[in-house]
């Protein structure tokens, strides 16, 4: 599978990361970019330094000791014609992780002012599938609207709100659930949390 990920400047690099973290262990091919919020926020979140997507990339490989299979292309959040910028590139999915309140409000108006908003147009246009993972809470309905409309156009709305049902014993068995629940909507086999058995 190929896929295309965005990191926006919203709280909630956990989910990103442990997404990430489970993703580099599968065979696959992802495009990979992050906004300068996203750098500050998980530079915050995770008490680390990171100034680039590639940091994101080394600092997860370090901390959970992963030994990639997944082949990363990391791309300039600014460069708006990027090979992940045109519809004539193919990629399966697009999943934007965790996706600011300002992102979803450009994806939904169909403002494409850097590579997120760009490649997410596109995965629109081509009618990729493209799972929105927004970290807010409560939501206005401005907030709302825009979401509505991502899902109008094809989005998959997936709000990162972890389930209790598994028992997490720890912050990133909750990050687990929000990505096992992206790779269900991938149609990619995940162990990240027991299935709901009844």
């Amino acid at each position: 599978m190929k896929l295309v990920v965005g990191l926006a400047g919203a709280s909630g690099s956990i989910y990103a990361a442990r997404f990430l973290r489970a993703l580099s262990e599968i065979e696959g091919e992802t495009y990979i970019t992050a906004s300068p919020a996203a750098l500050r926020i998980f530079s915050e979140e995770y008490e680390t330094k990171v100034e680039s997507a590639e940091d994101i990339l080394s600092f997860i490989e370090t901390k959970w000791k992963t030994k990639p299979k997944h082949k990363f292309h990391v791309r300039n959040f600014f460069d708006i014609g990027s090979d992940i910028a045109s519809g004539s590139n193919r990629w399966d999915a697009m999943v934007v992780v965790p996706c600011s309140m300002k992102t979803v409000a450009s994806m939904s108006q169909g403002l494409t002012e850097n590579l997120i908003e760009r490649a997410a147009d596109v995965s629109l246009k081509e009618r990729r599938r493209l799972i929105v993972v927004p970290r807010e809470t409560p939501y206005n309905r401005i907030h709302l609207k825009n979401l509505l409309a991502l899902d109008e156009a094809g989005a998959i709305i997936l709000p990162a709100s972890p389930g209790f049902y598994q028992i997490p014993k720890t912050l990133d068995d909750l990050g687990d659930f929000i990505a096992g629940r992206i790779f269900n909507l991938l149609g990619i086999d995940q162990t990240l949390y027991p299935k709901w058995l009844g």
